[in-house]
């Protein structure tokens, strides 16, 4: 059975595609379709975003991390009790690794799935202008087909007929509707870009009626282009191979959904817990995965919360492996200094200390060969992706836990992290379809 699948495309960063694709999950969601959501690319906050609007998580698709047939299976895998899908690009429709390819694009992703794509054009200012741009990007690229245009920020009923006739008179992709200039959906920001509050069902139900008055939704549904499984295949083991706590709450919550799937199908069970607001971590577990996060806006809450750093230094003092990736590396460390330069003592685990800075620190995909053993074994090969305003400062001497490249093949020490023991972390992001072997080799070090 196919069903009603596309991606939507932006002409640059800024083109309103988050609002967008939330403005269609939403519509979508309340007329009790199944909406499965994907986002393109390496990004955890829009995922957040996207579970608040359908209520379902939300997948990661990106070749870098993935490879091809990883984000074929990410796709068909979420599909099997879905109504709908719904993917949100990344940046403009042909912006990747390099200006030179469609490798780590959007545009690589709808052709690779074979999605049609809606672009959304931000609108304002321009109406016949619409369709040169509208021809460049439907004729850009022979393996990429545009089945629609959104206009987002337009300012009037009027303005998206100018819109709309000037793509007819071109004979382009049709004009599918309008999101209108709203200053009440722009997203809140914060250091990182979009911040991880959750907006609300009022906004979200409000840019859903916007979609429902503005967009031919019955369109976007007439697009079949994804064939559905009959059913879901079975992700968990049946046996448990280990019991795996994982950090879960407003201060560590950035983590690929996918990752989850291939841990539970390793034989691994997921025990939530909050270094918040619990007093001890679950019992009867053997490992901790500390996900990243904003541990610096929750940083005097963690320090205060004694009895659960107690807990995991205990953890680690009885040989157990504590794996931290960004924030959970910092709450790892010696100590956290915050945006208004409070130090916050941290687990202390790992010898170092962390400061957030204005500016941001490291950005971009990394390869990852760990250089010691630790949860992964010595020579294992992952990729990962890195993001973060904060700077470590890791005591000299401190085992390094990966040699880090960037897509360019040049070294990334920033990445490079830490092992002490059964404790290690970096600040890279890893996605394990890079490498499914180094989950085998996580529950072996943890259940050995």
């Amino acid at each position: 059975m196919r069903i009603p699948a596309f991606l939507i495309g932006g002409v640059n960063s800024g083109s309103g595609k988050t609002t967008l694709a939330l403005a269609l999950m939403r519509a979508f969601a309340r007329r009790g379709l199944r909406v499965a959501s994907f986002k393109c690319g390496p990004d955890y906050i829009d995922p957040l975003f996207h579970r608040q609007a359908t209520g379902r998580a939300s997948i990661n698709l990106d070749t870098f991390l993935m490879g091809r047939d990883g984000v074929k299976e990410a796709f068909s895998g979420n599909l099997a009790d879905a109504d709908v899908a719904v993917v949100e690009g990344v940046m403009g429709l042909f912006d990747g690794i390099r200006p030179d390819s469609l490798s780590g694009s959007s545009a690589e992703i709808a052709a690779l799935l074979d999605l049609p794509v809606i672009l959304a054009v931000n609108a304002r200012g321009i109406s016949g202008s619409i369709a040169p741009l509208v021809r460049g990007f439907s004729e850009w690229s022979p393996g990429v087909r545009l089945g629609g245009v959104i206009a987002t920020f337009t300012g009037s009923p009027n303005h998206g007929f100018l819109l709309r006739d000037a793509l007819e008179a071109a004979k382009l992709p049709p004009l599918l509707g309008t999101l209108r200039r709203n200053g009440k959906w722009t997203l809140p920001e914060r250091h990182l870009g979009l911040a991880t509050d959750r907006v609300g069902d009022v906004w979200l139900d409000s840019l859903a009626e916007a979609a429902e008055d503005e967009i031919d939704l019955d369109a976007l549904l007439a697009l079949a282009s994804a064939e559905r499984p009959e059913e879901a295949e079975d992700e968990v083991r049946g046996d448990t191979a280990a019991r795996l706590a994982v950090a879960r709450d407003e201060a560590f919550h950035f983590y690929y959904e996918d990752n989850f799937r291939i841990l539970r199908s390793t034989g691994v069970e997921l025990v939530d817990f909050s270094p918040l607001h619990d007093d001890f971590l679950p019992e009867n577990v053997h490992g901790v995965y500390l996900g990243g996060g904003f541990p610096e806006l929750h940083a005097a809450e963690l320090s205060a919360n004694r009895s659960m750093l107690d807990s995991i230094r205990d953890f680690a003092a009885r040989g157990k492996w504590i794996y931290g990736e960004c924030g959970g590396f910092l709450y790892l460390l010696d100590a956290l200094t915050d945006f208004k330069g409070q130090r916050h003592p941290m687990l202390g685990l790992l010898p170092g200390e962390g400061k957030m800075n204005d500016r941001l620190n490291s950005l971009g995909y990394r390869t990852l060969k760990c250089v010691s053993d630790s949860v992964f074994r010595k020579d294992t090969v992952m990729r990962g992706h890195e993001f973060h305003y904060s700077s470590a400062v890791v005591a000299e001497g401190t085992q390094e836990l990966f040699a880090a490249e960037n897509t360019k093949g040049l070294p990334v020490f920033s990445a490079s992290g830490a092992v002490r023991g059964s404790v290690c972390g970096s600040y890279a992001h890893l996605h394990f379809a890079s490498n499914p072997e180094a989950v085998k080799q996580w529950v072996e070090a943890m259940t050995r």
